[in-house]
């Protein structure tokens, strides 16, 4: 470690911010309750070791040089930092997690969500918390490789071992088109052969290993792969394209008459949504994901993740 970091201590920091505040060494040395010898000995020491002129002395007052106002304004801010990173060390030693990481399907309404969060925000917790947005296959891939805590949105297809997994609810996905697009007039239901002559809209499976899912594609059909639902949403009201989309992203579309909910033969209907965890995991017993857990009771908030009002 070089000279000039170990000269840079929190208690050197501190006497440093104690003089610009006081205004004199004398006063600092008081409030310190040191000789101000002492003082003056620590702060030269410093400024030998930065090989700086930290404070002007030419007069009684305690005056920062330009690089000693640097040095403060660092200093304060190193000083809370490191009294805030003391403080939440203290909290995660009370069972706290240092992070938690959820892994969250596209398809879910995104308000509830964030109502959680700003929820356990309130709280003061230590835990840092990440999203990671997910698209089918993904989301439980996502759980099982430890890459997150717990997984909101995994699909029928959950046989892993040590996970535990319980339902959220059904979300309904309607099959849409856009209102200029050639099938909006077209007559119900539509059936496979018309559909495979219409270019169809698919979310990338966000899977990195063994097969990828699709839902609602035909043989033959031809496909544009989009990376996200939005994406989805947004080339389906172009007209580029046709599928299935959660009802909660189209309501507002459907109801201006952008986009037109069509029934098909092989309606997808709805689909039966999980949440998960590992029971095995580092952070299984963690203050944090047992609190997510706890809301996950709650059938209210389970509905509003996959209603169309979020409510």
């Amino acid at each position: 470690m070089s000279k000039s970091r170990n000269s840079l201590s929190p208690e050197s920091l501190s006497l440093l911010v104690s003089i610009a505040r006081e205004g004199s060494f004398a006063a600092a040395a008081r409030a310190q309750a040191i000789v101000p010898s002492a003082l003056t000995y620590r702060v030269r020491q410093i400024e030998e070791a930065l090989d700086v002129l930290l404070f002007d002395r030419s007069s009684r007052n305690a005056k920062p040089t330009p690089a000693g106002l640097e040095l403060l304004r660092e200093a304060e801010r190193l000083l809370l930092d490191s009294e805030g990173v003391a403080n939440r060390i203290k909290r995660i030693a009370t069972g706290w997690e240092s992070q938690l990481t959820i892994a969250v399907d596209g398809a879910l309404n995104r308000a509830p969500l964030l109502d959680l969060c700003e929820h356990l925000f309130t709280l003061n917790a230590p835990t840092r918390l990440r999203l990671k947005t997910e698209v089918l296959s993904g989301t439980l891939e996502t759980l099982i490789s430890g890459q997150a805590d717990l997984a909101l949105g995994i699909g029928e297809n959950h046989n892993a071992a040590n996970l535990l997994v319980k339902p959220i609810g059904y979300m309904r996905f309607p099959f849409v088109v856009a209102k200029h697009h050639p099938l909006a007039l077209a007559p119900e239901p539509l059936g496979d052969d018309v559909l495979r002559q219409m270019r169809a809209i698919a979310v990338a499976d966000s899977v990195k290993q063994g097969p990828s899912q699709t839902f609602g594609l035909l043989q033959g059909q031809e496909v544009f792969t989009v990376a996200t639902l939005q994406d989805k949403l947004q080339a389906q009201l172009r007209g580029l394209g046709i599928g299935f989309l959660p009802e909660h992203l189209v309501k507002p579309y459907l109801e201006s008459g952008d986009l037109i909910e069509k029934s098909v033969d092989r309606a997808r209907g709805s689909i039966l949504l999980h949440y998960g965890w590992r029971a095995n995991s580092a952070n299984a017993n963690g203050r944090a994901l047992q609190w997510w857990l706890h809301q996950l009771q709650n059938e209210r908030t389970l509905q509003a993740l996959v209603s169309i009002n979020g409510t």
